[in-house]
């Protein structure tokens, strides 16, 4: 049977290049506006004493909860919030079934990557140091977006989401771990991810590291909501 996400010779490729544009394009001004944000929460966090006192406080709080702070914010942000936006915002506040399916899915998978994050955010400080210096900096903005998230973290995203999409069937899904479906699907992402997240992990390595797993669920959302929607657009 053939598989929906499979590589055909009938699958328009500028369609599916098309994607990330376009999926990008319809998240610009949110992603300007959270980018915005985050800049001015740094810029504060320098220059004003009353937000850095309360960003402390979450960097106490981090520091206390640990990697279940991680799990939790993650879970607010990746899970509830995006779920709540769809319901309020494409379903006329109506609530459905498919919401808790979407639940069950995005809750256990994005306590897992804000955990993974976390633990990815502490080993870049290992590496590189926590010195907000351009050169630390750069350095860890380049590993994260051009190495961790190419190799690691947008194909599993793409892998299971759209497993999910597919009805969580097993049937086809080695099409997945191929240099077509890389190219025609994860890089399209890639392309859309790199637009939101480079000037967003840019702000999140120029603060102390206790700071970044909070302000990193303030840019999740968003990018939830783009993914979901390319992942049904594919889905389709």
């Amino acid at each position: 049977m053939p598989d929906e996400f499979a590589i055909s010779k009938s699958t328009p490729r500028e369609a599916l290049w098309m994607a990330g544009v376009r999926a990008a394009r319809a998240n610009l001004m949110p992603g300007f506006i959270v980018q915005a944000l985050m800049l001015g929460l740094l810029l504060a966090y320098y220059f004003y004493p009353p937000t850095r006192d309360w960003l402390d406080m979450l960097a106490e709080i981090k520091q206390r909860w640990s990697y279940g702070y991680s799990a939790m914010s993650s879970l607010v942000a990746g899970a509830i919030i995006p779920e709540l936006l769809r319901v309020l915002l494409f379903q006329g506040k109506e609530f459905r079934r498919s919401n808790i399916s979407n639940l069950l899915f995005t809750v256990p998978f994005w306590c897992t990557m804000g955990m993974i994050v976390d633990f990815f955010y502490r080993c870049q400080a290992g590496w590189f140091g926590q010195e907000m210096t351009f050169s630390v900096i750069a350095k860890k903005v380049m590993v994260d977006q051009f190495l961790y998230n190419p190799l690691f973290a947008c194909p599993v995203t793409t892998w299971l989401y759209d497993w999910k999409s597919r009805g969580f069937k097993t049937q086809g899904t080695a099409v997945f771990f191929t240099l077509g479906y890389y190219r025609d699907f994860i890089v399209p992402t890639l392309l859309a991810t790199w637009g939101v997240w480079i000037p967003v992990v840019s702000i999140l390595y120029s603060l102390p590291s206790l700071l970044q797993i909070p302000l990193f669920g303030l840019a999740l959302s968003l990018w939830v909501m783009l993914y979901t929607w390319m992942s049904e657009q594919r889905a389709r």
